[in-house]
């Protein structure tokens, strides 16, 4: 499990391999992360949009941006946590994701939190540094 708290909010993610649904004689590997947000402060918050970083074994980086996650944006008052699971397809057997959600306060603050950097690997495969 991978976690990072900011501004009183945490976020941890776990990531998975997919096996079924990856190929890697096609070089299709695919992953599904769950991410947990968690308000551990005192003002409400609603994540309005996300920002990641993909890079495979490669070194190639994809960005992905847009509102909301899974077509939601929740709010999130003072000790309350929202879940949800997404998924990932590389190229590559390995690689790393991270970047930063956009909240609101219930104040009107717009601020972003991290996503913790984790660590995309195959069961089994080489590990190597992104």
């Amino acid at each position: 499990m991978y976690e990072a708290t900011t501004r009183a909010i945490r976020v941890t993610v776990r990531p998975q391999y997919l096996p079924d649904q990856s190929d890697p004689e096609k070089s299709q590997f695919v992953w599904a992360y769950k991410v947990r947000i968690e308000n551990k402060g005192d003002v409400a918050v609603q994540l309005r949009s996300r920002h990641w970083r993909i890079t495979d074994a490669l070194g190639r980086r994809q960005e992905v941006k847009g509102p909301g996650v899974i077509g939601q944006t929740p709010r999130l008052k003072p000790g309350e946590s929202f879940e949800y699971t997404s998924g990932t397809p590389l190229s590559t057997s390995s690689g790393i994701m991270g970047g930063t959600y956009q909240m609101v306060s219930d104040t009107g603050e717009n601020f972003d939190i991290e996503i913790p950097t984790f660590s995309l690997d195959t069961p089994g495969g080489t590990r190597q540094l992104n």
